[in-house]
């Protein structure tokens, strides 16, 4: 074993590039002073707001016209205030054309509906970012501290109520944990819907593969600016482990947020948003909060009337007082898939389910099947890490109707032909009686999907005692732990959660190898192209190599 901790930042330096010049990005430029009025609502653009250190960044805002004493839902990302037109750059994301006006901020809330329901919505462009000055930083902590001062600014205009929610998805989800910590007196309720709360672990290094596309996606979303931005791609290069930098990109305690927050996720979003939303549902601190888990489009699903209906019933609560249905909804909602847009939604009292029962499917590489008892006989089953797609599966045939809702964990003994660590891709699919892919919707766009996915960087298998449970290892990412060639490794490989019902008859099928095996052709799309496997990977199973999945069964309710 070798440590790599002693990659110690100097007074976390950070990497900056020079940025794209924004008109290169359609920026209409700097608009302030400029007032106009479009659909009963009153809009001013690009007003200034002072930080504290002295920068000042420009948002736009939007009120109903002739009215005051207004709440106010607050947008913050570096994408660009301005850019909205349509969804057409995403195809089949399901948001209709002309369903979301131009004023909307991407994946945030429409102004043109929300005025008409007595608010003010205002977004802001993060530091740096298109007329803003100073520098982009990624995700940092400065984000954080700037949304405090606008928030606290914003509170305090004269035809505000006080009252400051914090609105949007993904980036403007993933800021908002950032921001609730920091406890801004003015911030009154948040609704993340479908943001990462951990950057390493669920968004650059799943299982301490560092994802090598998306990253890039991203860098080219937030390069607009007429300083410098933070060199995305080279700073994620440069940290493999989980060090002071990638440390610096996540909320540090969940548990200080203390505001009311609806929370939303996917079972679909596997390698983004699904497991950091769910874990920080557990871990904020709110004695008002809610989940909220569906297996649809997650663009589709925040611009649908029914989920605006319910956003709307929350921010009269908590941002004008007013009673709504919020005083009636279960604490947590989730959709039970049967496949692609088929499924049912069931209220519970708590996320994890309290009466969920883990139960262990013994791998037996000699019939490539699961199986409740631990086979007696060792085995093994071998493919080449390096080949796309060279693979092994094991199935596993219900005999009564079950349903698996929650994550899950894959033991495997493993063991390399060549080289010392291994890259291992693990992947769920539900078939039915005839053997075939159950399709589940995935990542926005995807109707195709699987059922829930896993990953390991062997060299990354040292795992936390105090945060690991037995369905769950937690791993640390701070050395890299080599394998010795032909020495067989118990590993244990986390699987995000899912919630799914399977028929008499119907089968779960793992699926291991060497590289993804979720794949598809959009330019967001996650890949992990940096491989450390060089040959032959063997798994173990039977007798001392009691390989498994173990598996959450929820029981009926009483």
């Amino acid at each position: 074993m070798f440590d790599l901790k002693g990659e110690k930042l100097m007074s976390m330096e950070i990497k900056m590039i020079d940025g794209t010049d924004p008109s290169e990005g359609k920026y209409p430029g700097l608009r302030t002073g400029s007032v106009e009025q479009v659909n009963g609502m009153s809009i001013e653009w690009d007003v200034p707001v002072r930080m504290r250190d002295g920068v000042t960044i420009y948002v736009d805002i939007f009120r109903p016209v002739g009215m005051v004493n207004l709440p106010i839902i607050l947008t913050w990302s570096p994408y660009g205030k301005h850019g909205l037109k349509n969804f057409d750059i995403f195809p089949n994301s399901g948001v209709p054309l002309g369903s979301v006006s131009s004023y909307a901020v991407w994946e945030g809330p429409d102004p043109i509906f929300w005025t008409a329901q007595g608010y003010a919505v205002i977004n802001g462009d993060a530091r740096g970012s298109w007329g803003c000055e100073g520098d982009v930083q990624i995700l940092g902590p400065q984000e954080a501290d700037d949304g405090y001062d606008v928030i606290e600014w914003a509170g305090k205009l004269p035809w505000s109520n006080g009252h400051v929610g914090l609105a949007g998805v993904s980036y403007l989800a993933i800021v908002q944990w950032r921001i609730a910590a920091l406890r801004p007196p003015h911030l009154s309720c948040i609704n993340p819907w479908e943001g990462f709360s951990d950057m390493y672990r669920e968004y650059g290094f799943h299982g301490g593969i560092p994802e090598t596309n998306f990253v890039k996606f991203m860098a080219r979303s937030c390069q607009f600016t007429r300083g410098r931005v933070e060199d995305w791609v080279g700073m994620h290069s440069s940290h493999p482990l989980l060090d002071e930098y990638n440390q610096s990109k996540s909320c540090s305690d969940l548990s200080l947020i203390e505001v009311p927050a609806y929370i939303v996720a996917d079972w679909g979003d596997q390698g983004l948003h699904t497991r950091g939303t769910l874990e920080a549902f557990k871990l904020i601190s709110s004695h008002d909060k809610w989940l909220e888990v569906h297996g649809r489009k997650k663009w589709q699903y925040y611009y649908q009337s029914s989920s605006l209906e319910r956003q709307r019933a929350f921010y009269d609560k908590y941002l004008k007082g007013i009673s709504s249905e919020v005083d009636s909804w279960p604490r947590v909602s989730i959709e039970v898939r049967d496949r692609a847009f088929q499924g049912v939604v069931r209220t519970e009292e708590s996320w994890p389910i309290e009466r969920t029962k883990y139960v262990k499917l013994y791998l037996d590489g000699l019939t490539r099947s699961m199986c409740l008892t631990a086979p007696a006989q060792k085995a093994s089953l071998s493919y080449d890490g390096r080949v796309i797609d060279d693979h092994i599966d094991f199935i596993y045939c219900f005999q009564e109707e079950t349903e698996l809702t929650g994550g899950m964990k894959v033991r495997l003994y493993v063991a390399t032909e060549a080289g010392d660590d291994m890259d291992i891709f693990v992947a769920l699919d539900k078939l039915d009686r005839h053997g075939e892919v159950v399709p589940f919707v995935a990542m926005a766009m995807i109707e195709d999907g699987p059922l829930a996915l896993g990953w390991l960087r062997v060299s990354h298998r040292e795992v936390d005692p105090a945060r690991s449970t037995e369905e769950r290892p937690w791993l640390t990412h701070r050395r890299l732990m080599p394998m010795s060639q032909g020495e067989i490794l118990p590993v244990d490989i986390e699987v995000w959660a899912s919630s799914t019902k399977f028929e008499p008859g119907e089968c779960l099928r793992l699926t291991v190898q060497g590289n993804d095996i979720f794949k598809y052709d959009l330019p967001q799309a996650q890949l992990h192209q940096e491989s450390v496997n060089q040959g032959r990977q063997v798994v173990y199973t039977g007798g001392a190599c009691d390989s498994y999945i173990l598996v959450p069964v929820v029981g009926k309710s009483d």
